[in-house]
């Protein structure tokens, strides 16, 4: 696989955003621009194995000084988080500020059977939420069967991955998407999810052991063929943990169970490190999504495409799914902004999972998935704005260089 990639740029289009059938194969032809065989990974790893070993690492990551002082300053021992204290989710324990979020390096920690044991992360919705504001929400959406994603992953959606964290209820997983860092050009360590799989809201605090797994399960394996699968045919990139992540003020203020006043602010950017190795994610995976935040009206947009790894029956986990729909509006409340709404059957474990559109012939993320109702027949995403695009800009030019 490359270490650097420029996808080809596809023919302009007069019109902003394509069919269904355009939009699912713009993606895949920014994937597989990008992409590589099973082998070339292998050797991506190793060399990257190899790098890391030569700078004297010995395939250890290092806690950064200023992560030891922060878990100082709230009495945590760094030797005794990794030796298990982490699961220690007291009230004082469990930091909320947006300035406390900590999460070291636990080599070994996601094994591939703690990973298929992660439970999805869901928020659902009743009828009374959504009837908050019926004069501005658009009619409900048809439901919208998901289909299975192509294999392999990193050919075809190379950018889509899943985020794992422990939770007080014990291991959950998201989705989440490569993104570009337009400060770091072609070296992003970026990753957007939903600020529901960082942070618990108004009633917790952040989420440990935080990690992204891209093209994760890439050849879409059944469990009984992964019973005894490697880490490689598992997190075929590896895992790459959050060194930093943001999300909105909103979220972590008025953050809920089933999404709450937070939920259109729902959004979360990690910056990302490898596990183990020394390449940046873009130049691992080989694919990054520029993310749109101009906010398009629905009615502007013709098709929406979420994708991700719904993990609640009917669903697995373990494949990568699509819906394709024209977006409408949903309003939670007059004094919110209103939210992205399409429909589609993926259940919980989708959350966090991009929404793209195509611009000009170029697939960018314009959402994530946030909420859905409790019969999973559609799904609603923030629209990405000033904040969300401040709360980026910031990651970027503070982190992105790390």
């Amino acid at each position: 696989m490359r270490s650097t990639c420029t996808p080809a740029a596809p023919r302009r289009r007069r019109r902003s955003v394509l069919t269904a059938t355009g939009l699912v194969a713009a993606l895949a032809l920014t994937a597989t621009a990008c992409g590589g065989s099973a082998q070339d990974i292998a050797s991506d790893k190793a060399d990257a194995t190899a790098s890391q070993a030569a700078d004297g690492l010995d395939g250890k990551i290092q806690i950064p000084a200023d992560i030891k002082d922060k878990l100082k300053e709230h009495g945590i021992d760094v030797d005794k988080w990794k030796d298990g204290a982490w699961k220690n989710w007291d009230k004082d324990k469990w930091l909320s500020e947006a300035k406390d979020f900590v999460n070291p390096v636990i080599e070994g920690l996601w094994k591939p059977e703690r990973m298929q044991s992660a439970k999805e992360a869901n928020k659902t919705v009743t009828t009374q939420d959504t009837a908050a504001d019926q004069g501005v929400s658009d009619p409900e959406p048809a439901p919208v069967e998901a289909t299975a994603e192509k294999t392999p992953y990193h050919e075809n959606a190379a950018p889509v991955g899943k985020v794992f964290f422990d939770s007080p209820d014990g291991p959950a997983v998201c989705s989440g998407t490569v993104i570009k860092d337009v400060n770091h050009p072609g070296k992003s360590n970026l990753v957007w999810t939903a600020g529901h799989c960082v942070h618990a809201g108004g009633s917790g605090g952040w989420y440990r052991n935080i990690v992204f797994a891209p093209a994760y399960n890439d050849l879409g394996k059944s469990a009984a063929q992964l019973r005894n699968a490697n880490a490689s045919e598992v997190a075929p990139y590896g895992n790459w943990w959050a060194d930093w992540v943001s999300t909105s003020n909103e979220w972590i203020q008025g953050g809920s169970e089933t999404g709450g006043a937070g939920a259109t602010y729902d959004y979360a950017v990690l910056h990302v490190k490898p596990e183990q190795g020394s390449k940046s994610l873009e130049e691992t995976v080989g694919a990054a999504l520029d993310v749109d935040f101009s906010a398009p009206q629905a009615t502007e947009v013709a098709t929406m495409g979420a994708w991700g790894y719904p993990a609640a029956p009917p669903y697995s986990g373990l494949q990568m799914f699509r819906c394709l729909d024209r977006p409408g509006r949903l309003s939670l409340s007059p004094t919110l902004p209103t939210m992205y709404r399409i429909g589609c059957t993926m259940t919980g474990g989708s959350s966090g999972g991009g929404w793209f559109r195509v611009v000009d012939g170029e697939t960018k993320l314009v959402s994530n998935t946030s909420i859905g109702p409790q019969d999973n027949t559609w799904l609603a995403g923030p629209q990405l704005g000033a904040k969300a695009e401040a709360l980026y800009q910031n990651m970027s030019k503070t982190y992105g260089g790390r």
